[in-house]
């Protein structure tokens, strides 16, 4: 059975105040010379907490920023613009928990003409309970996971994502960068359960919290394959990367009870990083050029780190990557025409 690192919010929580206090050994290596002017920024989940603070400090380095976004939070384009001093901001609605949103919002990219120069997948779902969603997939094992895989292979099989013009005579030719927002609470987790994976099941607060974890491992395979495919050759193409950003003082408690969302957010207020900061990490990895030509690369906060070993298994990455073509055809009509090979 398939299970995660943490099945106590409070253990879990626990773990990212020791985080808090660890050395950040790359905390210098972000400069103020490393800009995003003239490049374009897509960030899902961006209305609030990590996303939000990406926004702003992308924004702020010069970036064109796209938040994608479930919600259109009153007044949240006009916050990101007041605090990053630029207006090259704007919103584009996208609900990860249905797969008709994720298509019709990668459709408007093409049909725009819009190519990102950075995708930053943020967005994420914690929840008390299982909650089916209308494809009858569960809804934390869309959201956190199979909608990236969704809207990654459209973005790249319909060339929204695209390499660099190598038939350009450029001194640095820009490749689009991929990076995953995942959680160092990955490490420890369970193989793939292949048996179980991606059918509906019910589960509470507990196997929730295991769950969250057990899908950021089952993310980081993913994205290591996906590094595999895009990038064949010794120099990559498309640098797809993973981050952990540490603790961040968020709103991804705010379905939990009560009880739990007092104690617990009093920490966060307490000790986790405000949004701006934790998400300093993210934009180092998206902007440094020490980061221009690798792939596969794991941050945790500002520390380089291996991923749990099994992410690393290429039998376990291939058939990841079939099993889950395989659930995405069984609930979208419209799989196999944007599945990357």
């Amino acid at each position: 059975m398939a299970h995660g690192r943490f099945d106590n919010p409070i253990i879990a929580t626990l773990a990212g105040v020791k985080d808090f206090f660890r050395k950040q050994d790359l905390s210098d290596r972000l400069l103020e010379s490393d800009r995003a002017d003239g490049q374009t920024v897509i960030i899902t989940g961006a209305n609030s907490g990590l996303g939000f603070g990406m926004a702003v400090e992308f924004a702020a380095r010069g970036a064109r920023v796209i938040m994608a976004c479930r919600r259109n939070v009153p007044g949240v384009v006009d916050k990101v613009r007041e605090l990053s001093g630029s207006d090259k901001v704007e919103l584009r609605r996208i609900d990860l928990s249905r797969i008709e949103s994720i298509h019709s919002f990668a459709a408007g990219l093409k049909n725009d003409n819009v190519h990102p120069d950075i995708l930053v997948l943020n967005a994420g779902v914690a929840l008390p309970e299982s909650r089916p969603t209308e494809s009858g997939l569960e809804e934390m094992f869309l959201v956190n996971y199979l909608s990236n895989v969704i809207l990654v292979s459209r973005l790249v099989t319909t060339g929204v994502i695209r390499p660099p013009d190598k038939t350009r005579h450029v001194k640095r030719a820009l490749r689009p960068r991929i990076l995953f927002i995942s959680s160092d609470s990955h490490q420890g987790s369970s193989h793939v359960d292949h048996e179980q994976f991606g059918t509906y099941e019910e589960y509470g607060i507990t196997r929730g919290m295991n769950y969250y974890s057990y899908y950021k491992l089952v993310l980081n395979t993913w994205a290591t394959e996906l590094s595999r495919r895009l990038n064949p050759g010794p120099h990559p193409d498309i640098p797809v990367n993973v981050i952990c950003p540490g603790p961040v003082h968020s709103e991804i408690i705010k379905e939990a009870p009560w009880l739990l969302r007092m104690i617990l957010g009093s920490i966060f207020s307490v000790i986790f990083k405000a949004p701006r900061k934790a998400a300093l990490p993210a934009v180092y990895m998206c902007l440094s050029r020490d980061f221009e030509s690798t792939t596969n690369q794991y941050l945790h906060m500002f520390n380089r780190k291996k991923m749990d070993e099994k992410v690393y298994l290429p039998e376990e990455g291939r058939k990841l990557w079939d099993h889950s073509n395989e659930v995405w055809a069984r609930h979208d009509p419209l799989a196999e025409e944007f599945m990357i090979t």
